[in-house]
């Protein structure tokens, strides 16, 4: 479950589209409270969704083959085959667009993304369920009798929020200076964010293909 929880908590963090919109948040009036809202936001949905996971088990894994355990693996593998054929219809668009047109550099840009609740919103909107979904699956498996747990149920959620904490802290210690470099990293991810979703979904994708077909059928 450990090794699981943490790729996919890895998948999460280096998801660009997320990335973006913070660093818009942050870059923006009052960033590092809006910044702030929409970290809480962020770890709220990661929290209530093992919340969820951990009252409908009780905070005990299924047996093994037993019908839940059963169709948590089916479920973890309908993710795994979707973010794989995902991964591969965003190539071939990409590969599409590349062929059409190429790529041009924008040059960093500030938006004011309003409020602190909106900025909330956009981290619940923003927050891939995909991978989530994968994450809550793994969830199941969840033994709460033992303190390792919620040791690795901590380490999840830190590890899926480590870049947005990360920027936020270098906004609240070096503010001029993180403003212009997260803006630049935004404008260079944003002509790299397709490869890097390509790649975290086809890995991912596999992964708990082949992981779900092998305990399925082991």
């Amino acid at each position: 479950m450990v090794l699981d929880l943490m790729l996919i908590a890895l998948a999460i963090t280096l998801d660009p589209l997320p990335i973006m919109a913070f660093v818009l948040v942050v870059s923006s009036s009052r960033g590092v409270w809006k910044g702030l809202a929409f970290i809480l936001a962020w770890l709220a949905c990661l929290v209530a969704v093992i919340a969820i996971v951990l009252a409908l088990t009780g905070g005990q894994p299924p047996a093994p083959r037993s019908p839940p355990s059963v169709a948590a693996l089916a479920v973890k593998l309908v993710i795994g085959v979707s973010l794989v054929i995902y991964g591969v219809r965003r190539y071939r668009r990409r590969k599409a667009r590349a062929d059409a047109a190429p790529d041009t550099i924008r040059e960093p840009s500030r938006v004011d993304v309003g409020s602190p609740w909106a900025a909330a919103g956009l981290a619940v909107l923003l927050q891939p369920w995909g991978m989530v979904a994968a994450g809550a699956t793994t969830v199941i498996e969840a033994d709460t009798s033992q303190a390792t747990t919620f040791v690795a149920l901590f380490g999840f959620c830190l590890l899926a929020s480590a870049t947005l904490l990360a920027a936020e802290l270098y906004m609240v210690f070096a503010p001029e200076a993180a403003q212009d470099r997260l803006l630049r990293m935004r404008t260079w991810m944003e002509g790299h964010k397709d490869e890097a979703i390509v790649f975290l979904c086809l890995l991912l994708g596999l992964w708990l293909t082949a992981q779900s077909i092998y305990e399925l059928t082991g």
